[in-house]
């Protein structure tokens, strides 16, 4: 019995690593975008609702390969998140932060209620299924495997990015000081369009990974949004490393959590956790 329980336990203990990669990719275009604009896109889930319609659209609708209808997705998601810049968030940089938050709030309800209309309440899905990985006594989900290694692809890729690239050197510098940077030839108007449109990559890169494990509805945002904004709030706003591990802290309380209560207990025991390291340090795990 004991042999049977350590088991179980190991396997929710990996289910929960699968899992935190996920998380940890939904996490790694959020933080971007903060750590460059300080501008929290409250909106973020829904541009993956977005990612995951196109997908679908392409892939079953229109007969597209899977792969060509995922860059496809990825692509529309990103000219997303660069309009969603220029249009909307560019003319409140100089606001307040609650008017900001409010004018991604509306855009938030915005796409909820345009999905609603255009595509209907109805659950939609790829189709396509995969077997689960058996080691021993043990299964994994292949689509949370995919989404684990591309998640450590995708923090390796942007970290190489960041650090070797012109443009990569740009965000980091004017992540540090946006007032100076101007001064030295780089125009923060272009930094932020870029970042915008290469943190909507990112959500789009997300969202061909959940379509594999989750049905398509307007209101799939409201599943994964709030937890990738407390996740990249316990993991320091902006610090994307701090959020990569906080996601993999988080989903383990949510998967071991379930293994000896229920799921939904997982998910309790999670927020109470934010709440309390929120009393201890407000600012983050991993703050700047």
């Amino acid at each position: 019995m004991s042999e049977v329980f350590d088991i179980f336990l190991l396997e929710s203990v990996l289910n929960g690593l699968l899992l935190g990669g996920l998380l940890a990719l939904l996490s790694l275009g959020l933080n971007l975008i903060f750590g460059v604009i300080d501008v929290v896109w409250i909106c973020y889930a829904e541009l993956i609702m977005v990612g995951m319609y196109a997908v679908y659209y392409f892939h079953v609708v229109f007969g597209w390969p899977l792969l060509l209808a995922m860059l496809m997705g990825i692509l529309i998601v990103a000219m997303a998140g660069a309009a969603l810049h220029y249009f909307v968030i560019r003319p409140v940089l100089a606001a307040e932060p609650i008017n900001q938050l409010l004018v991604t709030g509306g855009v938030l309800f915005f796409l909820q209620a345009a999905a609603t209309l255009a595509f209907g309440i109805e659950f939609k899905n790829l189709g396509v299924t995969f077997p689960p990985i058996v080691v021993g006594d043990i299964s994994f989900s292949m689509p949370r495997l995919i989404a684990f290694v591309t998640a450590l692809a995708g923090m390796l890729g942007m970290y190489l990015f960041l650090t070797r690239t012109y443009i990569g050197t740009a965000i980091r510098a004017i992540s540090q000081d946006r007032t100076i940077m101007p001064l030295m030839g780089v125009n923060p108007n272009r930094i932020f369009l870029v970042t915008s449109a290469l943190g909507g990559g990112l959500a789009g890169l997300g969202a061909c990974l959940l379509v594999l494990q989750y049905d398509i509805h307007p209101a799939i945002g409201l599943s994964f949004g709030p937890i990738t904004f407390l996740i990249c709030v316990l993991g320091g706003l902006g610090n994307m490393v701090g959020g990569f591990i906080a996601a993999f802290i988080f989903a383990q309380f949510i998967s071991v959590g379930g293994f000896f209560f229920a799921i939904e207990w997982g998910y309790v025991i999670a927020f109470l956790f934010f709440i309390g390291m929120m009393f201890w340090r407000p600012q983050g795990l991993f703050t700047k």
